[in-house]
């Protein structure tokens, strides 16, 4: 990978259409110059644009017109200051630094030193105190830095607890983006350096990066990512994946140098990490970056028109859930700019597709990635929109599907239009997961990835334009409004309760989040728990609020497969046919409801009446293939 003196029409080729795909995949990426490592992306902004604004950081959503802001060349100068504690503490290459905080203006160049000069390693500082101290525990990170008493008060108490626990040899405090009175004293931690980032760069060498730079080689950064075990896994990603996955998502011309991006994800998800830090970086983009809540904070919405029009918002990344929420918000701004709004990380529900157009003008554009493919893998074309697919393939990634024989694991590559299972090979697959292995922790990708090629999980068909047609998931996640959950966790809860003598846990259809966690149970008999006493019992159990169960269903019996498993499709079918059913009872309406599986998919079957229109209505809000039979069920 090369450097500064790069040709600008090398790095940024002719990418205007799906059509110029294959012109742009005849150039070789390792000729194109990109740079080596994260650290090198912050050095070449600051150098060709050290005047620019870079990040815009609102405090909250109503100071939404007085930002912090730096220019690329103070986010250098943040980013050398913060590499000389990490390094002044420690932090050697290949050594993580945890990271468990909500979003502030301190966070960005801490992320970016820790990834110069070793591991970022975030953790969602939603997570119990027991699963967030496994997984710092899994990283071997020695110094932690969290959300200050004034930013988040019960995640430093959640982070005095870790690092205790941890043996942490320090633990550092972020506070509250542009605070103006001086924050409280720190209490300290026995044989724990405990101080405020600030106080300590404000005290370090800081004339460039402490240490040499990182190689493209180089692990860049851990994030948790739920599998279908129960057990905690982190996925380790490059430099080189992380830099050629921001610039594959840069590479078109829809967005220019000019263009203001909107960032409001939490820091520990990969693509507030990947679209929002990254790839700005690349072009020279302005980001504005809502408050330490982000899109979870109710206030921002009522403004959100206001702060498009104001920094003139040209993108825009977030979940199917934000896009639900603004499409019910009166545009009372110029929204003019707002020209690529992305959504991914869930299934869009048509109706949130449909409303936000409606309300604004404005196309969705759907996205598609996976944490272990370092975050997007294809994006749609707002000017040139394949409907029901999720986008094209970025360049340099391939995406194929083959059919998996259950029985020995081997795969048979498909025709293209063909359903299988979506794999993807390209310098964005990850190197795989750090796991706790009989000697220590270690990186494997377990049977994730073959001959380069990452097995996504997911049921998809890949057309001949590299356009992606998803299917269902072949794997059991829970993707609730973006946020994996693993269902094991909410299994595990349930089966704590002695009265519980089985659990499975899936998806159920939710016409705003995509899906929620539903649980279905076994007792022991003459047990008189009632799925109310369970719910309740789950919600205090589980290892975060997302994860608690909106429903649980008393059963007789699991379905199993041969080999004793849970079958969990058949669970899957019938919480569908259950949201279907309880979806059309909300309009007053009832009748039989049939949710069938075809081909791994679910299809609602739905019986004539004279109320067609209004269920067609009401079904449309879901992500389903759903059709109106005759009474028999006959199509």
């Amino acid at each position: 990978m090369g450097g500064l003196t790069v040709k600008n029409e090398l790095l940024w080729p002719s990418f205007r259409a799906p059509g110029d795909l294959a012109e742009i995949e005849r150039v070789p990426l390792s000729d194109r110059g990109l740079p080596a490592s994260t650290y090198e992306l912050v050095r070449r902004a600051a150098d060709l644009w050290p005047d620019r604004t870079a990040l815009s950081v609102l405090p909250n959503a109503e100071s939404y017109h007085t930002p912090f802001e730096r220019t690329f060349a103070q986010l250098a100068h943040d980013v050398h200051r913060a590499a000389a504690v990490l390094s002044e503490l420690g932090v050697r290459r290949g050594e993580a630094v945890a990271v468990i905080s909500v979003n502030c203006a301190e966070m960005l160049p801490l992320l970016l030193a820790a990834e110069a000069v070793g591991i970022y390693a975030p953790i969602n500082p939603g997570l119990t105190s027991e699963h967030a101290t496994e997984l710092v525990r899994l990283s071997g990170a020695a110094v932690l830095v969290a959300s200050g008493p004034e930013l988040e008060p019960r995640v430093w108490a959640h982070a005095r607890a870790i690092a205790t626990q941890t043996g942490a040899r320090a633990l550092l405090a972020l506070p509250p983006t542009a605070a103006t009175e001086d924050p409280p004293a720190l209490e300290p931690l026995d044989g724990i350096q405990v101080a405020y980032l600030e106080d300590r760069a404000a005290q370090a060498e800081h004339a460039g990066l402490p240490t040499a730079p990182p190689t493209a080689s180089d692990v860049a950064s851990y994030l948790h990512t739920g599998g279908t075990t129960g057990t905690p896994k982190l996925a380790a990603r490059t430099h080189a994946n992380e830099v050629a996955n921001a610039w594959m998502i840069d590479a078109s011309e829809i967005l220019d140098r000019d263009s203001v991006i909107f960032a409001a994800l939490p820091l520990f998800h990969t693509n507030a990490l990947v679209v929002t830090v990254l790839a700005p970086l690349l072009k020279g983009q302005q980001v504005v970056w809502g408050g330490p809540l982000g899109y979870r904070d109710l206030p921002l919405f009522p403004s959100f028109w206001k702060i498009v029009e104001h920094y003139r918002i040209a993108a825009m990344s977030g979940v199917p859930t934000v896009y639900a929420a603004l499409a019910q918000v009166p545009v009372d701004a110029d929204i003019s700019s707002l020209k690529m709004p992305i959504v991914g990380a869930a299934p869009l529900p048509p109706a949130v597709a449909a409303g936000f157009e409606a309300r604004t003008g404005v196309a969705l554009c759907e996205g598609y990635g996976l944490t272990e493919g370092t975050c997007a893998s294809a994006r749609s074309w707002p000017d040139a929109r394949r409907p029901a697919t999720v986008g094209q393939r970025l360049p340099y990634q391939e995406a194929r599907t083959v059919a998996i024989d259950e029985a020995t694991g081997d795969w048979t590559f498909l025709p293209e239009g063909q359903i299988g299972t979506l794999v993807l090979r390209g310098p964005n697959i990850f190197d795989g997961y750090l796991v706790q292995g009989d000697s220590g922790p270690e990186l494997r990708a377990d049977d994730k990835v073959k001959d380069g090629w990452l097995d996504t999980g997911d049921l998809a068909s890949v057309d001949a334009d590299g356009f992606i047609r998803l299917a269902g998931r072949a794997k059991d996640l829970i993707i609730r409004g973006g946020h994996n959950i693993d269902p094991a966790t909410i299994e595990d809860a349930l089966l704590e309760h002695p009265a519980v003598t089985a659990a499975a846990a899936v998806g159920r259809p939710d016409p705003h989040s995509g899906e929620v966690p539903m649980a279905f149970v076994t007792l022991t008999a003459g047990s008189r728990l009632t799925p109310d006493e369970l719910e309740a019992w789950a919600a205090e159990h589980a290892p975060e609020r997302a994860a608690a169960p909106k429903h649980v269903e008393i059963i007789d019996e699991i379905p199993l497969t041969t080999v004793g498993k849970p079958y969990k499709p058949e669970l899957r079918r019938r919480a569908a046919e259950q949201a279907a059913r309880a979806a059309i009872a909300e309009t007053g309406l009832s009748g039989q409801v049939h949710a069938i599986l075809i081909h791994g998919s679910l299809e609602i079957h739905v019986p004539h009446s004279e109320h067609d229109e209004e269920v067609a209505e009401t079904l449309s809000q879901y992500a389903w293939t759903w059709k109106l039979t005759n009474p028999k069920g006959q199509r």
